[in-house]
């Protein structure tokens, strides 16, 4: 049995232990010995095992590439960043001035250039502050404006977000109290009016975005409840900062905040396409009285959020834009292509039209047409597990691989996935 010691000087592993680490390699070369004891492999192998046992990156999250149809799907990381995030996010993986002024050497405003360019893309916002999800953003507007006194809210607003957590749990672990008004299917401005008084912290509005009531309903603008008398936030939830004529009914930050709302909280991560970060825009005191709360210490965002939002704001459209926008008869002519050349390995593939959806709890009910690849459904399982992962959807017996939220760059590693899961 060769030495522990003599293995890991092979400068293959040694290389890679540079890279994932000497104890992720010491453990792949223990395995291997321990395949040598079971007669599995020869002594002189130990080395070429370990090396062919060990993962190819330091981290066991893998990239997806995702022809759900879901163009943001919560379990698969939601909004895929552009290029110009990532280049971002990698450029201050080492120091950098996230808080110091490298022209006067003081210290200066955390993650101002990022604050700056969400100011820049949302003028109607008197002020903005960054907090680590949306969650966090109504959870730190809640404790710093209504600690101890009323939150007014819709019975047809106490929406569920995903992962059992609840929008009236999350209200009460601050420490204020919710006043329920009107019922499921409709609310009126006079069961708001009805409800405020001297105990009232704030009027939230929360957007049902991952589901719709139809029929017999009715609910109270902004503009209206903002006459109240006190602060109204708005929870418009999925991160459009201005209007998207393809999503007529989702709400934005610049015209709810026009509207009249005080402040809007929303998600970086949906239809802003960019990473995981809460957004609170609006009127500076109230701003500043979240910012300034002890609890903000413990949801700011780190240098590598701060620089991927800055260039998602400052940098060309996201992939999110582009697959939203994407036309559905070039999709159909690239699924067509990827069945010209999975047809010539003898793969029972069919270009289809589809339809996709927008997900991550933004436009319920709004479909999107596409195009898609159906393949017979058992190559789902070893698409999921290949190399890249592909992940698509079952629906009527078949497997479908939907284009919208692919990069047509990516169309050949698709091809490439879908020939090996076949063999």
């Amino acid at each position: 049995m060769p030495r522990t010691d003599a293995v890991l000087a092979d400068p293959r592993l040694a290389a890679t232990a540079e890279r994932l680490g000497r104890a992720v390699v010491k453990d792949a070369v223990a395995a291997a010995q321990q395949r040598v004891r079971q007669g599995e492999i020869e002594p002189e192998d130990v080395a070429d095992a370990a090396l062919a046992a060990l993962p190819r990156h330091a981290t066991h999250l893998r990239p997806v590439i995702n022809m759900t149809g879901v163009l943001l799907h919560t379990n698969l990381g939601r909004a895929p960043l552009s290029p110009a995030a990532v280049e971002a996010a990698a450029m201050v993986a080492g120091p950098a001035d996230v808080e110091f002024d490298l022209a006067t050497g003081a210290r200066a405003r955390r993650g101002r250039t990022a604050l700056a360019a969400l100011a820049d893309a949302v003028p109607a916002a008197d002020d903005v502050h960054v907090v680590n999800n949306n969650a966090a953003a109504l959870v730190l507007v809640a404790t710093a404006l209504a600690a101890g006194r009323e939150i007014v809210i819709s019975r047809g607003e106490l929406v569920e977000i995903g992962d059992g957590f609840r929008i009236p749990d999350l209200l009460v672990s601050t420490g204020a109290r919710l006043r329920e008004v009107g019922t499921t299917n409709r609310t009126t401005l006079a069961d708001y009016r009805a409800a405020v008084g001297p105990e009232t912290g704030f009027v939230l509005k929360v957007h049902p975005s991952n589901f719709r009531i139809e029929g017999f309903t009715g609910s109270a603008g902004v503009g209206d409840l903002a006459r109240l008398g006190v602060p109204v936030v708005s929870d418009i939830g999925s991160g459009l900062l201005e209007r998207e004529p393809l999503l007529p009914d989702e709400p934005d930050a610049a015209s709810t905040l026009e509207a009249g709302a005080h402040l809007v909280t929303a998600s970086a991560d949906k239809l802003l396409g960019g990473p995981q970060a809460g957004l609170l825009l609006g009127r500076h005191d109230l701003v500043e009285r979240c910012r300034r709360h002890p609890l903000a210490r413990a949801l700011r965002v780190g240098k590598v959020t701060l620089a991927a939002l800055e260039a998602t704001l400052r940098g060309p459209a996201t992939p999110v834009h582009q697959a939203l926008h994407a036309d559905p008869r070039e999709l159909l002519d690239r699924a067509e292509a990827l069945v010209g050349v999975l047809a010539e390995s003898g793969i029972d593939a069919r270009a289809v039209p589809a339809e996709a959806t927008v997900g991550g709890g933004a436009a319920p009910g709004v479909t999107l047409p596409s195009a898609a690849v159906s393949l017979p459904e058992r190559l789902a399982a070893p698409l999921r597990t290949g190399d890249p992962p592909v992940v698509g959807r079952v629906e009527g017996g078949r497997l479908l691989l939907d284009l919208r939220a692919v990069h047509a760059g990516q169309d050949g590693d698709v091809a490439r996935a879908v020939l090996e899961a076949s063999r």
